[in-house]
Formats: C-alpha cells, sequence, structure tokens
C-alpha cells in the first residue's frame, strides 16, 4: 500500500515537472521574439546587414604612443556570406589608442563587417571586431552536451533555468533601466523570477523548491535593504562600472548610475543566494525523510548545521569571484605604489567592497532563513495529520 501511494505521487511530481518544464520553455520562447531595446533615429535611412568578411590585404598607417597604438587599417575584404557574397570591398579601421576596443587585423583574418547599402546602390563596411561567433557557438554546444550527460534530465532543467535567466536579464531587466524604471526595484522583481524558476525547475514543484524559493528571496531582499542602507554612507557614484561612461554619452534617458549599480549589486550574490537555498533545503528534505518524527526545533539545527558548512565557502567564493574581475586593476595599484587608505577610499575600491560585503550579508541570512522555513513547511503536514 505505501509503494503504491509512492509511486503515485512521484508519477504525479513527475507530470507537474514535465508541465513546469514546458511553461518554462514557453516563456522563454515569448521572452525571446520580445523586440529589442533600439534607440530609435528617424534620421537614420540606411539599410544595415553583418556578414562576414576575409581580409585579403593589409594597408598600415599607424603610429606607435608607447605601448598603445593610433591611426587607421585600411583593409581588402572578401565577403563571405549573404547578398553580396564574392565581392571584394575597402574598408577602413580606425585605431583610437584604446585597446580595450580597438583591433588589429592581419591578412586572413575573419570579421564581422557592418555593410551598409547607400542609395546611389554602392555598399560600404565598417568592421565589427574578429569573427567569434562560431567559437562561442560551440563553446555553448559542449557545455550544454556536458550538462546534459552529468546531470540527465536534472542538466536539462538546469539548462532551461540558464536560459531563462539570460533572457530575463537581456530582454527584460536592462531594457526596464535603459527605460528609466527603477532599477532596484525591477531587479528584485526580476531576480525574484529568476529565483522561482530556476529553484521550482530543478528542486520540482515540491517542498524543497517552495522552501528554496522563500529562502532565497528573503536574502535577496536582505540584499537589497543593506545595499541601499550601506549606500548612503559609503556614496558610490555607479560610475566604476566599465563602459559606464560611454552608456552615459549615448543614451538620452536620465539614468540613475548609483541604483542602477546597487541593483547590480542584488543580481550579482542572487546566483549564490539561490544556490545555498537548495543546498540547505535539500539536506533539510533528506533529514526529514529520514526521521519523520523529528521536531522543527531539531530540523531546523539541521537545516543551520549545513548553512554553516557551506557558508564559509560560499563567502570567499564571491570575494574571488568579484576580485577576479579586477585583476588588471588592481595590479596597477600595486605597481604604482599607492597608499592602501587611498586604494580602499577611490569610488572604484569602495564599491567594490560594497558589492562583495552586502553580497555577502545576504549569502549569510539566507542559511537562518531557509532553516526556518524549512522546519516549518517540512513538519506542517505532520502535524495536520
Amino acid at each position: 500500500m505505501i509503494k503504491q501511494l509512492t509511486s503515485k505521487l512521484s508519477k504525479a511530481n513527475n507530470i507537474y515537472d514535465l508541465w513546469f518544464c514546458i511553461l518554462m520553455l514557453t516563456a522563454s520562447f515569448i521572452i525571446y521574439i520580445l523586440p529589442d531595446y533600439v534607440e530609435k533615429q528617424d534620421d537614420d535611412k540606411q539599410t544595415k546587414v553583418y556578414s562576414i568578411g576575409k581580409v585579403l590585404a593589409v594597408e598600415n598607417d599607424i603610429m606607435h604612443l608607447g605601448v598603445y597604438i593610433q591611426g587607421e587599417q585600411k583593409l581588402e575584404i572578401e565577403i563571405l556570406k549573404g547578398v553580396n557574397k564574392g565581392e571584394n570591398i575597402s574598408v577602413y579601421n580606425c585605431l583610437n589608442a584604446n585597446p580595450q576596443v580597438d583591433t588589429m587585423y592581419k591578412v586572413n583574418d575573419k570579421m564581422l563587417v557592418q555593410l551598409v547599402d547607400l542609395d546611389d546602390g554602392s555598399v560600404i563596411g565598417q568592421p565589427a571586431g574578429l569573427y567569434r561567433l562560431n567559437a562561442e557557438v560551440c563553446l555553448i554546444l559542449v557545455f550544454a552536451l556536458l550538462l546534459v550527460m552529468v546531470a540527465g534530465w536534472t542538466g536539462v532543467k538546469a539548462l532551461l533555468s540558464f536560459v531563462f535567466a539570460g533572457l530575463m536579464l537581456v530582454k527584460i531587466l536592462f531594457p526596464l533601466f535603459l527605460n528609466g524604471y527603477n532599477p532596484i526595484f525591477s531587479a528584485l522583481i526580476v531576480a525574484a523570477l529568476i529565483t522561482a524558476a530556476i529553484n521550482f525547475l530543478v528542486g520540482g514543484i515540491n517542498k524543497r523548491g517552495l522552501v528554496a524559493f522563500f529562502g532565497g528571496f528573503l536574502g535577496l531582499l536582505t540584499t537589497c535593504i543593506l545595499a541601499i542602507v550601506f549606500a548612503q554612507w559609503i556614496e558610490p557614484n555607479g560610475m566604476s562600472r566599465p563602459f559606464a561612461k560611454n552608456l552615459l554619452q549615448c543614451v538620452s534617458a536620465d539614468l540613475d548610475f548609483r541604483q542602477i549599480f546597487l541593483a547590480g549589486v542584488m543580481i550579482a550574490s542572487s546566483g549564490a543566494v539561490m544556490d545555498l537555498s537548495m543546498d540547505i533545503s535539500s539536506a533539510m528534505k533528506e533529514v526529514y525523510a529520514s526521521n519523520r518524527g523529528i521536531s522543527s526545533i531539531q530540523l531546523f539545527k539541521s537545516g543551520m548545521n549545513v548553512g554553516r558548512s557551506v557558508v564559509g565557502t560560499m563567502t570567499t567564493t564571491l570575494l574571488l569571484a568579484y576580485s577576479g574581475g579586477y585583476t588588471t586593476m588592481i595590479m596597477y595599484f600595486m605597481s604604482q605604489g599607492i597608499d592602501s587608505r587611498v586604494v580602499l577610499n577611490s569610488n572604484i575600491i569602495a564599491g567594490e567592497v560594497l558589492n562583495v560585503i552586502v553580497g555577502s550579508f545576504g549569502l549569510v541570512t539566507v542559511a537562518p532563513f531557509t532553516a526556518i522555513v524549512g522546519a516549518l513547511v517540512y513538519t506542517k503536514a505532520r502535524a495536520k495529520s
């Protein structure tokens, strides 16, 4: 009798998981076909397309300014795809002594080129960087294959959650920022939706997914509140992020870069928060399944013991993840022998300290939040029966 009941519950959960996967797949497709955010330019009547070109010849007119290169390259390229396939055109590559965006081309390089059809029927081109899309697609496919091979059906759900999270950021959150919506509130809503989707996809439509969601969301809410509070003290201006200056120059909306920075703090820590809440929820579920007579207090203590073990490594993970993105900046400060007080007091470093510490605050608080929710949810059904 017990085996039959367990089998029925297992089949029901599998059906719920399948329908939720279909729902998330449909939602991902709808988000994908949403129009991209594009700043409208009524005076731009030219038709622009992108194609692949191969560099046939290079004529350099450049000068070296120390370690920087400035000048121009005249490139003779052959169009490899599209309606202009087989045509040879000349394009000019401007070098502005900015290695972050400049690209030096050589013969036989494949490049992404922007083609513009002029009113007289001629075509001109503009270099758009070395062609890397094939390598990126190959890398993504290898990752997806490895994930499915290792994790099976759970890997498929994890891959779907990965795609959904990426689409939510690119097609929903960032356009909301660009259209002037409140960045912190928008990020909190989007992070909550992503947290729900991932927890219920990976954890299933069950108590484990529910506990992980509420624990993770409470941790995100704590991160949001602490980021706002400590930002009043540290006062980051939000311009320390890459391309913030470029964005300020090109958009017409009155963007609040400080709030965008704080929203990024919450988004950056959300992955670790979800990971920790799922770990604790899964462990508590296994403890309760092994001992149905365990009390709520004992189950809470078990969850906290798991949380203590994981928090120590996860906070360090955040520090290493954030520090890795600023390796060259830290090396620059060290090479110049700048006083550590000046470094820590600078806007960019102070902002990163806020990023790491507030994200770690949210990570630490998610352990008791998840343990409390798990103790209540897992033992509630027994109390009713």
